[in-house]
């Protein structure tokens, strides 16, 4: 069977390249004539206008400013953490994880050790400075920021080179400072170093509040808390497994004081009663190795907050997590966590 073609004019039926041209704008027979009417008028045909509809906005291919957020090892063994905007900067939370893995970790996730600040330092003990001042020599450009109290009980407690206060610049509580694009203020915990400073770090309209080693949420920790979008806080001990747990019992003791650490319970009761939309994701800390599990703790705090309601997800981003009203993350003990990224 022929195959049946739509007519279409000619070759021999074009105007030349010297012919003159006779256009009805009043609709000709012609079928060359509406378009070329068309584009002598600068009218639309409805295919124009449908790329226009359907045309991307250059200004939503500018990225968006992100907060991003890891840790390199939280627990007794080593603490050290970064919280950055990416592309611009950011900061180290304390040095008790070896430089080379924190600085291979940064390469791997892209994060240029030139924009980072330096240092900030939560209290003195050795989990959360050892490798402070290796960080410092292998990044000329960082510093070193603590309070007063905590570089003098660095020197007196460690064997760390004096040099270190070369490196220093010293931050005092409830004064805000700036390191890099990020504005910080160090608030008071409650834990038995030589001196002990949670952080609130504002970067552009979001907040990520850090609260480690402490023994209950002091006052101060409470008010900066309820500021916070994204919350670092310890969640160190099962009560029973301490309890029945191989440590001594001046060490036991320690621990549940109100100058060490924080129960599961304890954690897990504070967020349910202080938590608001405006708090999205969670990251417990300083996990014990004898006396915690992650399943433990993150059963603990998510039942506690399922029973005001409050869906519970884990951080791994699937659809179910990024529906949920929090995202809770039990930080690993001696890998790095994921990065996170947080759209700002």
């Amino acid at each position: 069977m022929p195959i049946r073609r739509k007519n279409k004019p000619g070759l021999d039926d074009l105007p030349g390249l010297f012919d003159t041209i006779d256009i009805n704008l009043d609709g000709a027979s012609d079928p060359y004539s509406e378009i070329i009417a068309t584009h002598r008028t600068g009218q639309k045909t409805p295919e124009r206008n449908m790329a226009r509809e359907y045309a991307i906005d250059p200004a939503s291919l500018v990225p968006h400013r992100e907060l991003q957020y890891m840790s390199f090892g939280s627990g007794s063994s080593g603490n050290c953490a970064y919280v950055g905007i990416k592309n611009e900067g950011g900061i180290i939370i304390d040095a008790g994880v070896d430089a080379e893995n924190v600085l291979k970790e940064l390469k791997r996730n892209s994060i240029p050790v030139d924009k980072i600040a330096g240092i900030i330092l939560t209290h003195d003990h050795t989990d959360h400075v050892r490798y402070a001042y290796k960080l410092l020599r292998a990044v000329p450009s960082m510093r070193l920021y603590c309070t007063p109290r905590i570089i003098n009980g660095i020197l007196r407690r460690h064997s760390i080179s004096g040099r270190i206060k070369d490196r220093h610049t010293p931050i005092f509580k409830e004064f805000e400072f700036a390191a890099g694009p990020l504005v910080i203020t160090p608030f008071e915990v409650s834990h038995d170093g030589s001196d002990n400073v949670g952080f609130h770090i504002r970067a552009a309209e979001k907040t990520f509040v850090v609260v480690p080693d402490t023994g209950y949420i002091t006052e101060r920790a409470d008010h900066y808390i309820r500021k916070a979008n994204y919350l670092m806080i310890e969640a160190n001990y099962d009560r029973a497994m301490l309890d029945t747990g191989p440590y001594p019992y001046y060490l036991r003791a320690r621990i549940a004081s109100a100058t060490g650490h924080m129960d599961n319970k304890d954690t897990a009761a504070y967020l349910a009663g202080i938590y608001t939309e405006a708090l999205t994701d969670v990251y417990l800390c300083h996990l014990s190795h004898d006396n915690n599990t992650p399943a433990t703790a993150f059963d603990t705090i998510a039942a506690a907050l399922a029973a005001r309601g409050i869906t519970v997800a884990d951080a791994s981003g699937s659809v179910e997590s990024r529906a949920a009203s929090l995202r809770l993350y039990t930080l690993p003990r001696h890998d790095p966590s994921p990065l996170f990224v947080h759209r700002l």
